[in-house]
């Protein structure tokens, strides 16, 4: 099939059509600034700028950064407005694209991605860890190649503070941290994430996999880290293939409609 996705980011909007077969860009990805303040109008009329620049009319699958009840209602709102909190995103881009819209968490949709064309597509089996790490840090959890979605778990406590406020490239930035002390600060993450769950695997992802090499030395856990493959690609591709319908991704059927 033949969808459009869209990642929802802190600083971007980004979509294109993927070939959902094959997990492929069709067109060159096309990208918007994400408005200030970004409210539920605001990034709507965004997210339908997205849509207008391919012509899109048909269904669309779109990666937000929040829990999303049921595929509908925004939980939280990390790195976007709180208005965001309650709103029913779903009906809300419906009605700003005049096209069917999936919408899913944005690492679930990331980690979809990688789990089936990048990363992870060699390991289906046993517990994977998606990790996202941009404006924020984002998580997506497989068991045994199926999507549990909304964990969210780049809001735990470490330190006391909210671990994204310590350990997300944002933050690598404004502070000016060099690589090996900024991957101290990823790698307690991913201590704190191993004694809780136990993953087989972390796949890295958001736009610091492409720096790999130059942090994965100070990572020291048990379970295998690896970077992600598809790169900035990834959260379009998986947002577009949750959008496939019945799609084998999820635990819960129920949570996407």
């Amino acid at each position: 099939m033949i969808l459009l996705g869209i990642d929802v980011g802190g600083t971007g909007i980004k979509g294109a059509p993927v070939d959902t077969d094959k997990g492929e860009l069709l067109q060159e990805r096309f990208r918007v600034l994400t408005p200030q303040p970004a409210d539920p109008e605001n990034v709507g009329n965004a997210v339908a700028e997205v849509a207008r620049h391919f012509d899109w009319k048909e269904r669309i699958g779109v990666g937000f950064p929040a829990a999303i009840a049921r595929g509908t209602k925004m939980r939280t709102a990390a790195n976007v407005d709180p208005s965001w909190i309650d709103t029913d995103g779903k009906v809300l881009f419906e009605a700003k694209t005049n096209c069917k819209v999936t919408l899913l968490n944005d690492a679930d949709a990331a980690g979809i991605a990688e789990l089936v064309f990048g990363a992870g597509r060699h390991h289906t089996l046993g517990l994977i860890f998606m990790i996202t790490i941009g404006t924020g840090i984002g998580t997506a959890m497989f068991l045994d190649g199926k999507l549990v979605p909304n964990t969210e778990l780049g809001h735990i406590e470490i330190r006391g503070k909210d671990a994204e406020a310590r350990a997300s490239e944002r933050t690598r930035l404004e502070k000016d941290l060099s690589w090996d002390k900024w991957a101290k600060r990823v790698n307690e993450y991913l201590v704190k994430m191993e004694k809780l769950f136990w993953p087989d695997m972390f796949i890295i992802g958001g736009g610091v996999s492409k720096h790999f090499d130059r942090f994965s030395p100070y990572l020291e856990v048990k379970a295998r880290v690896v970077p992600a493959e598809l790169g900035n690609e990834a959260g379009i591709v998986g947002a577009a293939m949750a959008a496939v319908p019945h799609n084998p991704y999820y635990l819960d059927q129920s949570a996407i409609t």
